[in-house]
């Protein structure tokens, strides 16, 4: 499958902070492994090519990569006022917001606090090496996301093990609310952003920016805005300390993926 979409950049996306198991591999291109498969994808002259077939990508990767929604109209509402905003539009063009499994989006950002993200994609792949089911693809073999129940089993020391460090316990938590049902990730998907925030802050070691990710990569909520050492930069450095996010409206999140890429990548 090829996409022609100036909105489809793959390395952007996989330097996004926003999918911590799409990596680039060293004979060229990029390897994905989420909801439970595997694909390769490459930068070509036509565009950005997917391995998989077209009733794969229609089942899949269409939604899983937010196909339906245009995101150069998006950047177009962005006020023209704002000379910030308008130049990370212009730096961050081809960032998607993935369409990712909340499960997976709670315990990655439980982790990633305080981390790095080669130290957050370290933690991710040892739980998932150690306890994920094994996919085979192109003759290599790679783990999916292991469920709550899995995780449930165990106790703080796999997690340990892991290189969680404190999260460890909180992660442990996280999955056996989940796998008690206790929290329902798929019955609080309907909920207002409200109710749903309020669902994730009762998640021990969930705060407001964990809980505003998982809202944004996790469930879609395009106008959460996470706030984090790049973003509160931003903040305190170009907006005198205002947040201008509650202002962006519905697509606050997506700008602020436009914003995180231009002030990390400027050191």
């Amino acid at each position: 499958m090829i996409i022609q979409n100036p909105d489809f950049n793959i390395r952007k996306i996989a330097e996004s902070g926003q999918c911590f198991r799409l990596k680039p591999v060293p004979s060229g291109g990029y390897v994905l492994v989420a909801r439970g498969r595997v694909l390769h994808l490459t930068d070509t002259p036509e565009g950005a090519a997917l391995d998989c077939s077209q009733a794969e990508f229609d089942a899949v990767w269409r939604d899983y990569f937010d196909l339906a929604t245009d995101y150069a109209e998006i950047r177009a509402q962005a006020d023209p006022g704002d000379a910030f905003l308008k130049r990370a539009c212009d730096y961050g063009t081809g960032i998607r917001m993935l369409r990712q499994a909340p499960w997976e989006m709670l315990v990655s950002f439980i982790i990633s606090q305080r981390k790095n993200i080669p130290a957050i994609q370290y933690c991710i792949e040892a739980l998932c090496s150690r306890y994920g089911e094994p996919i085979e693809s192109a003759g290599e073999c790679f783990f999916a996301f292991p469920s709550a129940q899995t995780l449930a089993a165990l106790d703080e020391s796999h997690f340990l093990a892991c290189s969680l460090g404190y999260r460890a316990k909180y992660v442990l938590a996280a999955a056996r609310m989940v796998a008690s049902g206790a929290l329902d990730l798929d019955a609080i998907a309907s909920c207002s952003d409200e109710a749903l925030y309020a669902a994730l802050l009762a998640v021990p070691g969930v705060g407001e920016k964990v809980a505003n990710c998982v809202m944004l990569f996790g469930y879609g909520r395009l106008s959460r805005a996470p706030v984090d050492v790049w973003i509160r930069r931003v903040i305190d450095e170009t907006y005198g300390g205002l947040n201008p996010f509650p202002g962006y409206g519905p697509y606050a999140g997506v700008y602020q993926q436009y914003m995180f890429m231009l002030r990390r990548d400027a050191g």
